[in-house]
C-alpha cells in the first residue's frame, strides 16, 4: 500500500475527530479507537500515524465540540442580525426541546462529555478546553438581568435529566419547566 498524500491525511485526521466528536456525544469517551475508526471507514493502525493516544484525539474532540458550540453561537447572533437575546431565546427553544433530548450526537458538548470530563477528563487540556467552553457558553447566555452562569446549569441539568427520564411523562414535563424558568418573566 503507498503513502497517502498530505491532503488526504489531513482529511482522514478531520474525519477521525468528526466522527469520534459525534460517538463520544453519543456514548462516551469509553468508546474504543477500533470503533472510531471503523465508524470513520478507516483501519485501526491507521489511528496511531494521526495522534499519539486517545487521550490525545479525546483532548482535539473536545477543543472541536466547543470550537463548534461558539460557531452555532455567533451563528444565532448573525441570524437574528446581532440581537443577542433573540439568540438566547431561539437557543433555549432548540436546547430544550425533545430533538435535542433525543440526539446527543449532535447536541451539546457541555451535557454530553461533562461525566466523562469529571470521571478522569481524557486529560488536563481536555478538562481546561472543557471549562473554558463552559465559560464561554455562560457568557454567551448571560443578559443585563441574566446570569449566563445559572442560566447555564439550568439547561444542562434539565437536559441530562430528561435523558435520563426518556420514555416516562416526566422527561417532557422536566424540559417545559425548565423552558418555563428561563423564558417567563419572574
Amino acid at each position: 500500500m503507498g503513502r497517502v498524500s498530505q491532503a488526504q491525511a489531513e482529511e482522514n485526521r478531520r474525519r477521525v475527530v468528526e466522527t469520534a466528536s459525534r460517538l463520544f456525544r453519543e456514548r462516551g469517551t469509553q468508546v474504543s479507537v477500533a470503533d472510531v475508526m471503523a465508524a470513520a471507514g478507516l483501519t485501526h493502525g491507521a489511528f496511531y500515524k494521526q495522534f499519539a493516544s486517545k487521550e490525545a484525539l479525546v483532548d482535539e474532540v473536545t477543543a472541536y465540540a466547543f470550537a463548534e458550540l461558539a460557531q452555532r453561537h455567533s451563528a444565532g447572533v448573525d441570524r437574528y442580525d446581532g440581537q443577542r437575546a433573540a439568540a438566547q431565546q431561539s437557543l433555549i427553544d432548540t436546547y430544550l426541546s425533545v430533538e435535542h433530548r433525543d440526539d446527543p450526537a449532535d447536541g451539546c458538548p457541555v451535557a454530553a462529555l461533562a461525566t466523562d470530563i469529571a470521571r478522569d477528563g481524557g486529560g488536563r487540556e481536555a478538562r481546561r478546553v472543557y471549562a473554558d467552553g463552559v465559560a464561554e457558553f455562560a457568557d454567551f447566555l448571560a443578559g443585563p438581568d441574566q446570569d449566563g452562569l445559572l442560566r447555564l446549569c439550568t439547561l444542562f441539568g434539565a437536559l441530562v435529566l430528561s435523558r435520563a427520564t426518556k420514555g416516562f411523562p416526566l422527561s417532557e414535563e422536566i424540559l417545559a419547566a425548565a423552558h418555563t424558568a428561563l423564558t417567563e418573566p419572574g
